[in-house]
């Protein structure tokens, strides 16, 4: 744990080796970590908000090698493709979820219904908004893919919310990751990302906890 919080508070540094190491297949490399980040479902904790923004900055410098046309495209089919399997995932287990000595943790048949029913009516928007939430965006697919909603409304919000992640962390990387001031407190700009992004979660549990309070009383 401490070498994975090491690695995304200085993922900047890390990316700089990783980049001189494996020359090319840097892009290989980084497809592979958003689309485990995305796709599979018992590592939701993968730095893929902070890893698109560095990525983006060293595009940006020109001492290194990496195209950012390529890495949009890159980092766009990692996000698609991920979600996909990590609902296909969620089809395939959900309904034995509350048997599942793993997945049983965090679903069960009841759970199952009621999210199927929350994905009828909003499924669509929470894959689309998923995105930019950690955490929540690796269990939005398999949840979505659990409860049986429908694929094609799937695919087109899974397409969307992934267009404007990759879209807004990387030309926000690109065009603010080489200014001075981001480059010298890179790992407070990478705790605010974190911040920013489990802000909505942070809301959402307060509002709950306060409306639970009136009907407690």
């Amino acid at each position: 744990m401490p070498q994975l919080i090491d690695f995304i508070l200085h993922i900047d540094e890390h990316l700089v080796t990783i980049v001189n190491q494996f020359g090319n297949s840097t892009y290989l490399v980084l497809f592979l970590m958003i689309f485990i980040e995305t796709g599979v479902v018992i590592l939701p904790f993968l730095p893929g908000d902070s890893l698109l923004f560095a990525a983006s900055a060293l595009a940006a410098n020109q001492a290194f090698n990496l195209n950012i046309w390529l890495l949009l495209a890159v980092f766009f089919a990692a996000a698609v493709l991920g979600d996909s399997v990590n609902y296909e995932i969620g089809k395939r287990v959900g309904l034995a979820a509350s048997n599942n000595s793993f997945f049983g943790r965090f679903l069960d048949q009841q759970k199952l219904n009621k999210a199927e029913a929350f994905f009828n009516k909003h499924g669509g928007k929470t894959i689309a908004i998923a995105r930019f939430m950690p955490f929540i965006r690796t269990f939005a697919p398999f949840i979505s893919g659990g409860s049986h909603m429908n694929y094609r409304k799937f695919i087109h919000y899974n397409v969307l919310g992934g267009f404007l992640w990759v879209a807004l962390c990387c030309t926000a990387g690109y065009f603010f990751g080489n200014i001075p001031v981001v480059q010298d407190n890179f790992s407070l700009v990478v705790l605010g990302i974190i911040g920013i992004s489990l802000l909505p979660i942070i809301v959402t549990y307060c509002r709950g906890r306060l409306n639970r309070k009136p009907e407690s009383l």
